[in-house]
């Protein structure tokens, strides 16, 4: 039988560090995290989580540790240069106090100790001399400089690479190869200071009515992980990594019957306590006397003097008394799901690591909008726009702030919630300045009735026009206002127009018939062409008439309310009228 033994094992190992000797080759981002791929290539044999391999070679181990924090040591040509500048730097030093006695000397002659014969070669000297001294100061200024870029340079091969004390985590596998060849090892590892966030923004179009809003879904990503992302493919996530998926435990859910906690008075010695015997009174020590909440408040009156003292913890119940983004190319959805979708930002990015945000569009939406129009003009005549707009697409929206536009300009700040697909949220888009609503003062009349027991009758009416100066129609348009309600049975309130019943214990029945779609008398009430009347929601006190119009281009509609106000006896003085 014959056998062939393996191949002798002599390990080797091959230090490779990752910034250098490696690349990204993709990242994806999650809300909180990054999972990044790196890529090595290196000859079989040994190489420096999950690691894929490709190659002739198997993997046989992998472990992860720390590193010792990397220090930046001076080297000898460090040292050497910076005693040559010491050398220069004091030459330089001699050289201006030199020429400071130079100018020193000629600046203390005078006519006493030096003739005038003397003076022209006095005066060369000092040129000759002078000169070239600053020649020699100018020599050892260039020679300083010199020194301090090769001292700059050689600081800087020695220097840590930025985010390079945040590299501290090793990872050792172990690799068996048959042959000799090219490995490729690919190393793939969660890193947390990365993160991305969603923020929109919404535009509409008031001049068109099919799909007026476009929702441009974005991405703001960070990260400060200690390595740049250079050019790199960027993956968005939308789903977040679940760590923790033990099963929640409950916890004893215990009854029992009250007791009220005891609350103790504290009474200082040294005063008398009228309702103890005298005998029984301490001299040096405080009475405590305890007593239950119950019977403390049975007792009408206490000793002013006395102060509370509790014997138990506190507990609540004691403690009484913009601008816009650059615009990028839209971001391509490479998966979808209900809940979670993952976006390919198009092209390679680079995101380095400064902790700043760095934008992207992820895609562009035209989803499902309805506009409606409110206004309450017996406050303001302003004119409220609202759309509520349906997610269309097959993922979920992340909340986020939004910056909304209409028709180009720039109107509010709002807020995106999650809304799931098919799911629909509010958006405020302001206040819709097209539509003018005048507001006339309120008509009072008043009659008299009855010959014994008078009765008076008060008759108020309120005239509201709409007119909408755009070059299409509104639908949706809700103009809110109300009637008094009476709180005295003195008082009778009954609305006239529109016709939805006298209000008196009917509001609710015929909201809750208008929520339920009823037809019937009391719920709605159709006013004129494209009018419809009906009450408003809440309770009976507040009595809100509401229309809803449709008003045409340029077109102006005429609304009415009327009620009337009945008092017995007529001299009754009427409060709120």
């Amino acid at each position: 039988m014959t056998t062939t033994d393996p191949p002798p094992f002599e390990p080797t190992s091959v230090e490779l560090q990752s910034i250098a000797d490696s690349k990204i080759i993709s990242v994806s981002l999650y809300p909180t995290r990054a999972e990044i791929t790196r890529l090595y290539k290196f000859a079989s044999s040994m190489v420096k989580t999950r690691v894929e391999g490709r190659g002739a070679a198997t993997i046989h181990d992998v472990t992860l540790s720390m590193v010792d924090k990397p220090v930046s040591n001076s080297s000898p040509k460090l040292e050497e240069l910076w005693d040559t500048r010491e050398t220069v730097a004091d030459s330089l030093t001699r050289c201006d106090l030199a020429l400071s006695s130079v100018r020193q000397y000629l600046g203390s002659l005078t006519v006493q100790n030096l003739a005038v014969s003397q003076l022209e070669s006095v005066l060369e000297q000092y040129e000759t001399t002078g000169a070239r001294l600053d020649a020699r100061k100018a020599e050892l200024s260039r020679e300083l400089k010199r020194i301090d870029a090769e001292i700059k340079a050689e600081r800087a091969q020695g220097k840590i690479p930025p985010g390079q004390n945040k590299l501290r985590n090793k990872a050792t596998i172990g690799v068996f190869a048959q042959t000799a060849g090219d490995v490729e090892i690919a190393l793939i590892y969660a890193v947390p200071l990365a993160s991305w966030m969603a923020f929109y923004d919404i535009r509409v179009d008031m001049d068109t009515k099919e799909t007026p809003v476009k929702l441009i879904y974005k991405a703001a990503v960070k990260q400060n992980t200690g390595e740049s992302w250079d050019n790199v493919p960027l993956q968005l996530e939308t789903s977040t990594p679940t760590f923790g998926v033990d099963v929640p435990k409950l916890g004893p859910w215990n009854l029992d019957i009250h007791r009220p906690p005891s609350v103790s008075y504290l009474i200082p010695s040294q005063q008398p306590v009228s309702y103890l015997p005298s005998q029984q009174q301490p001299q040096s020590a405080p009475i405590i006397i305890s007593q239950s909440r119950r019977s403390r408040s049975r007792r009408s009156r206490s000793p002013p003097r006395y102060h509370r003292a509790r014997r138990h913890s506190m507990s609540d119940e004691d403690e009484e008394d913009g601008e816009e983004a650059m615009v990028h190319e839209e971001a391509a959805v490479t998966s979808t799901g209900n809940v979670s979708a993952t976006f390919s930002v198009p092209g390679l990015v680079t995101i380095p690591c400064d902790g700043a945000a760095h934008n992207f569009t992820i895609v562009e939406l035209r989803p499902k909008a309805v506009m409606s129009w409110v206004a309450v003009p017996k406050r303001e005549s302003k004119t409220h726009l609202t759309a509520h707009i349906t997610n269309a697409s097959d993922y979920m929206l992340l909340s986020g702030t939004a910056s909304v536009y209409v028709d180009g300009s720039f109107v509010a700040r709002s807020t995106v919630p999650h809304v799931s697909p098919q799911e629909g949220f509010d958006c405020p888009l302001g206040l819709d300045q097209s539509i003018r609503i005048t507001y006339t003062p309120i008509i009072k009349k008043l009659s008299q009735t009855g010959f014994y027991k008078k009765s008076a009758t008060h008759v108020f009416t309120q005239r509201i026009t709409v007119h909408n100066t755009k070059n299409i129609p509104i639908e949706g348009l809700r103009i809110v206002d109300q009637i008094p309600a009476s709180r005295n049975e003195q008082i009778k309130v009954k609305l006239v127009q529109p016709a939805l019943g006298d209000g008196e214990g009917t509001v609710k029945g015929a909201v809750q018939k208008a929520v339920e779609g009823s037809d019937a008398k009391g719920a709605s009430v159709n006013v004129s062409k494209g009018v419809v009347a009906q009450w408003g929601g809440g309770d009976e006190q507040e009595r809100r008439v509401n229309w809803v119009c449709t008003v045409p281009a340029q077109g102006k509609i005429n609304l009415a309310l009327e009620w009337t106000v009945t008092i017995s006896p007529a001299d009754a003085q009427v409060v709120g009228l």
